[in-house]
């Protein structure tokens, strides 16, 4: 018997060798939870699915099969819309379970075992009573670094993994190099750091972080292409080009961070503020300038397709004959 590894999309498993080019880090609809229970006019629902299903067909059709949705509950994650999203446009989704930089009330007083239950509900089981299971593992430690609190959600997401085999991926303030520390917790925890992707490494120009954390075996997030904030886009480029070049490039998956509809937006922000903060951006502008600073395809091949498909799959199942 060999073994096939799948990873766990809102619509089912896929297989490894079908994530096709994958964005390690993105969103589809990003809400603060209670908020549009109370002044529903603020979200107009069936409307942002269809520009969500709008948004993600046309995605499919430029080469881009699969996103990763790092929304997690503090973030108004809703598996149903991203499930159906997922159906009508044809992309693979991967929803994540976890928590952003608003750390549940939950896991104040208790120990990390008991958010651990928690998630792995959602890998294992699925969201509420949804069905839909989650496919990635989010924390994120701020600028404030590793409070007691995020302590214990670290520890939480390093033993779902350990009981899941979920990958874990972060939200971490490159300019304090506190991936590190989410690394040394998880490895204290028993986590294989070639399971971590340590989000928004992107943001800086510290190459010795920058390596130090591809030493250890983590992946590197340089996901925020087109938001044109926390460095500049020409910067994030020359970052990339710069890992390629030092042999990093099998330590590197590539994003945006962007979303379809988010409520922080009023109508006409975008276009005007961030016009590239967009999903299509990578392969229609970022992998030309990539390819004129000396990048190869293989390179380029190995962040959006290599790298995703050794990392997200976490589901085992025996196929074929011995």
């Amino acid at each position: 018997m060999t073994e096939q590894l799948f990873a766990q999309a809102v619509a089912g498993a896929v297989p490894s060798s079908e994530l096709g080019r994958v964005l390690c880090h993105e969103h589809v609809v990003l809400r603060t939870p209670g908020f549009a229970e109370s002044y529903p006019w603020t979200y107009p629902r069936r409307e942002v699915i269809d520009r969500c299903v709008d948004a993600l067909t046309e995605l499919l059709d430029n080469g881009i099969s699969t996103i990763v949705d790092n929304t997690t509950i503090d973030l108004g994650r809703d598996v149903d819309l991203l499930a159906e999203v997922s159906q009508r446009s044809g992309i693979a989704i991967i929803a994540a379970t976890g928590c952003h930089l608003v750390a549940p009330r939950f896991v104040f007083n208790r120990d990390p075992d008991a958010y651990a239950e928690l998630l792995v509900r959602d890998l294992t089981e699925g969201v509420a009573a949804t069905g839909i299971r989650a496919g990635v593992i989010k924390c994120a430690t701020g600028d404030d670094g590793v409070t007691s609190v995020n302590e214990t959600i670290l520890r939480a997401c390093a033993r779902a993994h350990l009981a899941t085999g979920a990958p874990i991926s972060t939200h971490s303030h490159a300019a304090d190099r506190n991936g590190l520390e989410q690394l040394r917790i998880f490895v204290e925890e028993g986590v294989d750091p070639s399971r971590v992707l340590i989000g928004h490494s992107g943001d800086t120009e510290d190459f010795d972080y920058l390596h130090t954390l591809a030493d250890f075996g983590a992946y590197l997030g340089a996901d925020r292409f087109g938001g044109n904030v926390w460095c500049s886009e020409d910067t994030r480029v020359k970052i990339v080009a710069e890992l390629c070049r030092a042999g990093r490039a099998d330590r590197v998956m590539l994003a945006h961070d962007t979303n379809v509809w988010s409520e922080k937006e009023p109508p006409g922000w975008r276009e005007v503020h961030r016009p590239q903060w967009h999903y299509r951006h990578i392969l229609s502008d970022v992998v030309p300038e990539l390819r004129s600073l000396g990048v190869v395809q293989a390179d380029i091949d190995q962040m959006l397709i290599a790298n995703p498909a050794g990392f997200f799959p976490f589901l085992r199942q025996q196929t074929g004959h011995n």
